[in-house]
């Protein structure tokens, strides 16, 4: 990531001939939300008194402590990729801070920049790689969005079968414009569902990446006359999408994870870091897959991950330590899916394998065998619970797990608690198609 000043941003406000600003910040959910100022504004953005009224952003405050104020990283600096009829659009990235000066307690970005501040001051940095999966579907006659395709491809396919195909390349450069190294991309193995992988980077810069590719790969797909949809499961017999994470430690720029003289070239502190994921990950899953929709996603069948498991090789568990040894040793959890905010998500996930590391916990042996192919008898035998089920299972264990509101603060567990109870119970008292096709001639 580069290194900007204040003097840098304008300099390059003037020379690329911006003449709006995107000041772009997220609610806990994850949405992207921006406020746009045009450049005669910059410098007052520059010195950190652009407000806006937070009591309008869902999970914020309220209305009578409204005032908010953006303070944009400078580091974010970005020129889009696309131009405009009154000239190029900037954007930086910004952290919420109150009146008072001091950061405000429901920001995502804040709790990671807290979280990876625990790990610095025991000397460690926090690297992911995320694997984002998504849908490519046609829209209808009025632009609105279907689940319709014409794609008939499968993984790895080429076109053109694959008729996201274009669509997809043209992510992949304005991505690389905006500075992105892209290792690869390819064709999902559900109909219309995509993957681009970006290079590994510390955690913060991960997340800003994780909602600026959301932003782009739906902007592309719009201008294909397309929908992309990070939904995690939007139709029914296919495979959903995940958002695989994959996580180091670096140490004194050495990989933590990675000890040459251990017989698979693990570290005690990489079991460590696995231990204390593997302790609280069903109470993360409230955080990691957080929509109603995303436990029709974590079904067997689909290679997502049900089972509370590591492994070093077979994809059926919930963490697999991918072959890569060295530098690039890691930790791949393969639960997570796109629709979760990438802040909090980084956050309980590095604050959890923290804990491992501080309490020496170690995890159970891995599991070589496809656990799919095990009966409930032989996961008991082998003490592999189930993650779970639905989004009430998962916000009652995240409230029975004293460790989320530990890291998350009070502030961001009540709101996020009671915004997902509400959806919960939406859910579960309306009508579905499947439920007036099923029942309304049968009784």
């Amino acid at each position: 990531m580069p290194s900007y000043t204040k003097e840098d941003v304008l300099r390059l406000l003037e020379e690329n001939d911006v003449k709006f600003i995107r000041l772009q910040f997220t609610d806990i959910f994850g949405s992207l939300k921006n406020v746009a100022i045009t450049r005669s504004q910059a410098q007052k953005a520059l010195d950190n008194q652009c407000m806006f009224d937070g009591s309008s952003i869902e999970g914020f405050v309220r209305i009578e402590e409204s005032d908010m104020y953006l303070r944009p990283d400078l580091d974010t600096f970005c020129i889009l990729p696309w131009h405009h009829q009154h000239g190029h659009i900037a954007r930086l990235i910004c952290d919420v801070y109150k009146p008072d000066g001091t950061p405000f307690e429901g920001d995502p970005r804040y709790l990671l920049r807290k979280t990876l501040q625990e790990a610095a001051d025991m000397g460690y940095r926090f690297n992911v790689g995320p694997e984002c999966e998504f849908f490519l579907f046609n829209t209808d006659e009025y632009g609105h969005p279907t689940t319709n395709t014409y794609d008939a491809a499968g993984y790895f396919d080429m076109g053109p079968s694959d008729v996201g195909e274009s669509c997809r390349r043209d992510i992949c450069l304005t991505l690389e414009d905006m500075g992105f190294e892209i290792e690869a991309s390819h064709h999902e193995c559900a109909v219309a569902q995509h993957e681009i992988d970006f290079k590994y980077s510390e955690a913060l810069s991960a997340a800003d990446n994780i909602l600026t590719f959301k932003m782009v790969v739906k902007s592309a797909a719009d201008s294909h006359g397309l929908c992309a949809t990070f939904m995690p499961k939007p139709l029914f017999g296919q495979a959903g999408s995940g958002m695989h994470t994959n996580m180091s430690l670096f140490k004194d720029g050495k990989n933590a994870f990675y000890d040459p003289d251990s017989p698979n070239g693990l570290s005690r502190i990489a079991y460590n870091f696995i231990a204390g994921i593997l302790k609280h990950i069903q109470g993360m899953c409230a955080i990691t897959n957080p929509l109603v929709n995303s436990y029709k996603r974590l079904v067997p069948g689909y290679e997502a991950p049900c089972y509370i498991a590591w492994t070093e090789s077979n994809r059926s568990a919930l963490i697999r330590v991918p072959a890569s040894r060295g530098m690039g040793t890691r930790v791949e959890l393969r639960s997570p899916d796109p629709a979760c905010n990438p802040y909090l998500e980084l956050a309980v996930l590095l604050a959890a394998g923290l804990e491992g590391i501080r309490e020496d916990l170690m995890p159970p042996a891995s599991v070589s065998a496809n656990i799919y192919d095990m009966t409930e008898e032989d996961r008991v035998v082998n003490g592999i619970e189930n993650l779970p089920s639905t989004l009430r299972e998962a916000v009652i264990l995240m409230k029975a797990d004293p460790f989320m509101k530990e890291t998350l603060g009070d502030h961001v567990y009540e709101k996020y608690t009671e915004a997902k109870e509400k959806e919960w119970n939406e859910y579960s008292t309306r009508v579905s198609q499947w439920e007036i096709e099923k029942y309304l001639n049968k009784f």
